[in-house]
């Protein structure tokens, strides 16, 4: 096997995908958390000045999507022909779309804005594109594309945590239980228990 790193701050949010793949494709890897005092060294070694960073035998790649999708490649987790992978990336793109929304409020550095912002959001955007998702996920018997377990499943658990805190509401779960159900299924896999049993416990 391949001498493999992943990089990655001390938290799940962008980077807990790639461990998931990992453990759930057998590799044996050193799981490299960064801390926040330790970033300002680490970072000039990253190809973009950014994490998570995935070494394979000292070669390093970066962006946590092409990551993912990479892995699922290997791994099998992607589907039959190109216009089943588009499928997978269109709902993908469209969970980093929530993402990135979101963030646009939890990193608002203006309370007052940031407030005003998410009251807006909650109730003009947020219901809309969550509950586009969740009917997603429940046409698709549980799984973000094709009707199976795929990367893109891999991806939206890692972040889920994050997600939920960046949406700053107490219900998703319950709102939304198609969403959970996505998370826990991945969680319960097999083939991740032993990582996730030493992995360290992060809130996001």
């Amino acid at each position: 096997m391949p001498k493999v790193v992943f990089s990655y701050f001390p938290v799940k949010a962008l980077g807990e995908s790639g461990r998931l793949l990992l453990a759930y494709g057998g590799q044996d890897f050193e799981d490299n958390r960064v801390t926040p005092d330790k970033w300002p060294e680490y970072k000039p070694s990253t190809p973009f000045g950014q994490m998570p960073v995935l070494e394979i035998d000292g070669k390093k790649y970066t962006q946590s999507v092409a990551i993912a999708r990479y892995l699922g490649r290997k791994y099998g987790l992607v589907g039959a022909d190109a216009e089943q992978d588009f499928e997978i990336d269109q709902n993908v793109d469209f969970i980093n779309d929530i993402r990135a929304k979101a963030a646009t409020v939890h990193y608002e550095a203006d309370e007052a804005l940031k407030k005003k912002k998410h009251e807006d959001f909650s109730k003009n955007f947020y219901p809309v594109l969550l509950g586009k998702l969740n009917d997603i996920v429940e046409k698709n018997n549980g799984h973000i594309a094709l009707g199976k377990l795929t990367w893109g499943d891999f991806v939206f658990a890692g972040m889920y945590d994050y997600l939920k805190a960046m949406l700053a509401s107490d219900d998703i779960d319950q709102r939304y239980p198609a969403l959970k159900r996505v998370a826990e299924h991945v969680y319960a896999l097999p083939q991740l228990q032993a990582y996730l049993a030493k992995a360290p416990k992060t809130e996001i």
